[in-house]
């Protein structure tokens, strides 16, 4: 008679879904990843009966570091914290050099500092899986046993659904360092940008400003005792209005130019495209006029995009296309230059990606020395909508 809950397959698969379903809701909840690691390690050792398990993170310099531990009652193991060096033919160094499920039978006859280590402990047999983060191999989960041939085959394969889990969890902790990061970039642009217009309305003006009321004052004491020089002073007054009537076109062109909220994207693009020191062909298939903001956003990306070639890429042709697909609006600026552009966080583009990022879009840069620069905007329409109403 098969034991309660069903045959011995069955009961192991449900016992398998519902461990990961209390990682998944970890994953899910958890704000560290640290809280994960412990986790997944006792989940993965109680699963496949094993007596210790751990998770290790792979070093450039052929080490790794215990960051997950779990044991049985009474069973040696390897410590949390602790520093193994990758010899040999143990668990971990297999799984670094191949970067797939591995399993080790018999510890017996293994030879190096970690299989001698592991054998002081007792361990005998076990298996393990990569742990894969962002494309490249980050570290791995290890299950032993004090018994030789422990475990069943293809064992180490069922812990795949554990590691997916832990990169997870490492993608999920990178994305609110972006994020908060990317907060903080736009928090200190905003007062930098405050800073510079406080600035340059106090220098050039504001001075104007000042001035011409002098001049007005100076106007008004002698236009009856000295007509003459009060419509000298009047004339004063008047270059100065214009000066600084002047200057303050130059702030809010940098701003918003004007032609972009009157006349839209395309109005706005043709007039930058016009003041650009090198060929610019300019493609815009786009049936409906978009949001505010996504128009300002585009109109951004393609200014600094344009600043950049004109500086740095000694190019002798640009290609600027805008068109729309379906709900979202793509931008592309490629450029015939040197390539190799900066794309560090001191560079304007990541202001801009920040700013995109704002909208639920994404910006990508390819520059390879040689090859030119192209940036790529896809955006979509419906969120810079809601943006506006909100």
């Amino acid at each position: 008679m098969d034991p309660p809950g069903g045959p011995p397959a069955v009961q192991a698969l449900l016992d398998e879904q519902a461990a990961l379903r209390r990682v998944a809701t970890l994953v899910a909840t958890a704000g560290e990843p640290a809280r994960v690691f412990p986790a997944v390690t006792e989940e993965v050792g109680r699963l496949l009966g094993a007596q210790t398990a751990n998770m290790v993170r792979y070093r450039h310099n052929g080490s790794a570091d215990v960051i997950g531990a779990w044991h049985e009652p009474g069973v040696p193991s390897m410590p949390l914290g602790a520093h193994i060096e990758l010899d040999g033919e143990t668990l971990a160094p297999k799984i670094c050099r191949s970067g797939r499920p591995e399993r080790v039978d018999d510890y017996g006859g293994l030879t190096g500092a970690l299989a001698r280590r592991l054998q002081e402990l007792g361990i005998a047999s076990g298996v393990g899986a990569p742990i894969v983060f962002d494309g490249e191999l980050w570290g791995a989960v290890v299950v032993s046993s004090v018994r030789t041939h422990a475990f069943l085959p293809a064992a180490e394969h069922r812990i795949a659904g554990f590691t997916e889990l832990v990169a997870q969890a490492l993608a999920n902790a990178e994305a609110r360092e972006q994020l908060a990061a990317s907060r903080a970039r736009i928090v200190a642009a905003g007062d930098a940008e405050r800073r510079r217009l406080e600035r340059n309305l106090h220098d050039g003006a504001q001075q104007r400003l000042v001035a011409l009321a002098l001049g007005l004052r100076i106007a008004d004491r002698l236009i009856d005792a000295d007509p003459a020089a009060a419509h000298a002073a009047i004339a004063r007054a008047t270059e100065e209005l214009a000066a600084a009537l002047s200057e303050l076109r130059e702030l809010a062109r940098g701003l918003h130019p004007a032609v972009l909220s009157d006349h839209g994207l395309h109005a706005a693009l043709n007039g930058l495209i016009q003041r650009a020191p090198l060929p610019v062909e300019l493609t815009y298939e786009v049936a409906e006029r978009p949001p505010p903001a996504i128009e300002v956003a585009a109109y951004y990306v393609i200014a600094e995009s344009l600043t950049n070639v004109a500086k740095y890429a000694r190019a002798s042709h640009v290609d600027v296309e805008v068109r729309s697909l379906g709900d979202r609006l793509l931008v592309t600026i490629e450029d015939d230059g040197v390539g190799g552009a900066d794309q560090t966080a001191g560079s304007g583009i990541v202001g801009l990606e920040d700013r995109i990022a704002a909208l639920g879009g994404r910006l990508h840069v390819e520059s390879p020395p040689g090859r030119g620069t192209s940036v790529r905007v896809d955006v979509p329409v419906a969120v810079g909508a809601a943006s506006e109403v909100a």
